[in-house]
């Protein structure tokens, strides 16, 4: 009998998870500028990035390190995406952004802001024992389809300090609670520790989200998410993160290794999560 029960489970699984309403999520560092990077520089590996997305099929993603005109040219090659988010150094278009690109044809933005990862959220400045500002990009989304609205919060988190970050991920949790109570969270990034570290613990055993790389029945994981635009990179040092919060369920995730000619679109693999609710 228990073929049977077995067989009969996977059934209803199967048909929950085809009724369900279903979206992909992902975190992207795309690596700033930088003149520096000779051999992979933005102009020449921006259109395979761009490609990247298009080919997985990315419905939300929040990116980290990105230059105004860096999220112009996605935006300009994503046929049906826009972005929010603003400049850390100015609060405006300076510096390196946390932005969040969406399909309009799926989700509306019903409301948006941005904090900075510090003791005084509201203006540019350094947090903790950070060495760069910081900034978190927050949206309110909703399925078209369905009206179901759920908070993406996207953050980079900083290199150096391991105080600001540990701060940084209890500040984000608390934000998501002061903005809408019982909402659904998505929470992606570049939060420069491990699945092994303590900032990543304070949010995966914060109560309100976890990795949705536990939650996936499906993994896809040959690697670490930081490559250095090293090919032959290997590890297991997952940096870049998505954590969701209830409803959401997880059908499959996956480090993107695609590469192009030899080379990667990045210094950061991107991580996506097919997700339902």
């Amino acid at each position: 009998m228990k073929p049977i029960f077995s067989t009969i489970f996977l059934i209803f699984f199967c048909i929950g998870v085809c009724f369900a309403q279903q979206f992909i999520v992902a975190s992207y560092n795309i690596r700033y500028d930088a003149s520096g990077d000779v051999g992979n520089l933005w102009k020449d590996r921006h259109p395979h990035l761009v490609q990247l997305i298009r080919f997985h099929g990315f419905d939300i993603f929040g990116t980290q390190e990105g230059l105004k005109h860096q999220l112009e040219d996605i935006r300009k090659n994503l046929p049906g995406f826009t972005y929010i988010g603003v400049g850390r150094d100015d609060g405006k278009d300076a510096g390196e952004h946390s932005a969040i690109f969406y399909n309009t044809d799926k989700f509306d933005v019903v409301k948006q802001g941005d904090f900075w990862l510090a003791e005084n959220t509201e203006m540019p400045n350094k947090g903790w024992d950070a060495a760069l500002p910081r900034i978190c990009t927050w949206g309110l989304f909703k399925d078209k389809r369905t009206g179901f609205e759920f908070f993406l919060f996207n953050a980079h988190f900083d290199h150096v300090g391991v105080t600001a970050r540990k701060e940084s991920a209890k500040l984000i949790v608390k934000k998501a609670r002061e903005l809408g109570s019982g909402v659904p969270i998505i929470i992606t990034g570049d939060f420069n520790v491990d699945q092994r570290n303590e900032s990543y613990h304070v949010l995966n055993n914060s109560g309100a989200v976890t990795d949705a790389y536990e939650l996936s029945p499906l993994k896809y994981a040959p690697t670490g998410t930081f490559n250095g635009f090293d090919i032959t990179k290997t590890g297991d040092r997952r940096i870049d993160h998505i954590f969701l919060s209830t409803p959401f369920k997880v059908v499959r995730y996956g480090i993107l290794t695609d590469s192009y000619q030899g080379k990667l679109p990045s210094d950061h693999f991107p991580v996506m999560a097919e997700v339902y609710y």
